[in-house]
């Protein structure tokens, strides 16, 4: 019986929720669209009396001619099925012209789809109101086709980039390995250019290290085992192994680290801490300030990096988390950054569901805050 009364009320409710959505999607149409929609109604309507007339009236004008009539009974019928065939036959020649139309439809899409899969993707379909049901298929593929298209554009700013990032300590290595084979440098010379040839060449593994890193990150292959473990722990050690950096530049460490644990991959945000910290380091003048707190509330975990010095500019804060973006241009060879840390960091913390944002004024501060959400 319990179960007879819950399925009724189940029907009831269902059928009660059906008017609405019913009502709903009318609501949402365009009052044009529903426009047109009463004025088909109304036009096959009238066709129909419009055909049934004709049938009548021939039918009427035979009978006269014949000087015979049929029970009224069959006459009705006759004009009914006369009425019926006369309108069967003009939706037929209708379709056949509705269906021309809809294969030219069909035909632009397709050239569109073809198009795009051969690499072009400065494609538009035409849109236009006698598309009809077709009009948000044609909507689709337009916007399969600007996005493909940003894609396609990302693709090759970064293999641009990547052979620029490349190029450029390979001409280094080349050009002082040519300066080697000259006998006649000095020893404080050829130490100097081996120097260089050394730094290049981390250079050129940090790039590839970091390339591999964010390409596994992005494939969602790459491995994710979160746990609880104490951050507050794991940020000191970051910050007590980056301490011949920081005493080296006489820099003021101001460290608020409340005790907090958080369910997270530790060797991931390991990555994140530690490109965070030495880049705080990094761009500090020497004798400057840098800050790590860790507080939680309700909601959220916030980790807070910050530092004085260079800054960043308000339209540089846009793009920083992008791959290969630097906000310094002259820091590309004496800093040994390759604009990929930052998209790491983004890419980790998305992983866990988290967010990073920046305030920054140049030649003030600079605040890098990390929020995790608690899980309840």
């Amino acid at each position: 019986m319990r179960e007879r009364k819950k399925r009724t009320q189940n029907r009831r409710t269902h059928n009660q929720r059906t008017p609405n959505r019913r009502n709903q999607n009318k609501s949402k149409m365009p009052p044009m669209q529903r426009f047109r929609g009463f004025l088909f109604g109304a036009g096959i309507f009238l066709l129909v009396v419009f055909y049934w007339l004709v049938s009548f009236y021939a039918t009427n004008w035979l009978y006269n001619y014949m000087d015979k009539r049929p029970y009224e009974v069959i006459g009705q019928l006759i004009n009914s099925i006369g009425g019926l065939f006369l309108w069967g036959l003009t939706m037929t020649i209708l379709g056949k012209f509705i269906q021309g139309r809809q294969m030219e439809i069909f035909q632009t899409m397709i050239d569109a789809i073809r198009s795009m899969s051969r690499g072009n993707f400065n494609v538009s379909v035409d849109n236009n109101p006698h598309n009809g049901p077709f009009g948000e298929l044609v909507d689709s593929i337009n916007h399969m086709a600007v996005e493909l298209g940003q894609l396609e554009k990302m693709r090759q700013e970064f293999i641009s980039n990547v052979s620029h990032e490349i190029q450029s300590p390979l001409t280094s290595i080349s050009g002082f390995s040519r300066a080697l084979q000259n006998e006649q440098i000095s020893i404080e010379e050829r130490k100097h250019y081996l120097n260089i040839i050394e730094a290049e060449s981390k250079r050129l593994s940090k790039l590839s290290d970091n390339l591999l890193k964010l390409t596994s990150l992005e494939s969602q292959h790459h491995p994710f085992e979160p746990k609880n473990y104490r951050l507050d722990k794991q940020l000191r050690n970051h910050i007590l192994a980056c301490e011949p950096q920081w005493l080296d530049k006489e820099l003021e460490m101001d460290i608020n680290l409340n005790e907090v644990t958080l369910n997270a991959d530790e060797d991931l945000l390991s990555q994140v801490w530690t490109n965070l910290i030495h880049n705080a380091i990094k761009f500090t003048p020497i004798a400057g300030h840098i800050g790590v707190s860790v507080t939680s509330n309700e909601k959220n975990v916030i980790v807070q990096i910050s530092n004085n010095g260079v800054g960043i500019s308000e339209e540089d804060q846009v793009h920083i988390f992008e791959r290969f973006y630097k906000a310094d241009k002259s820091r590309n060879r004496t800093s040994g950054g390759n604009g990929l840390g930052l998209s790491i960091v983004k890419k980790i913390i998305d992983l866990h569901h988290g967010d990073i944002t920046v305030d920054s004024k140049v030649g003030e501060k600079t605040i890098f805050t990390v929020l995790f959400p608690i899980e309840k």
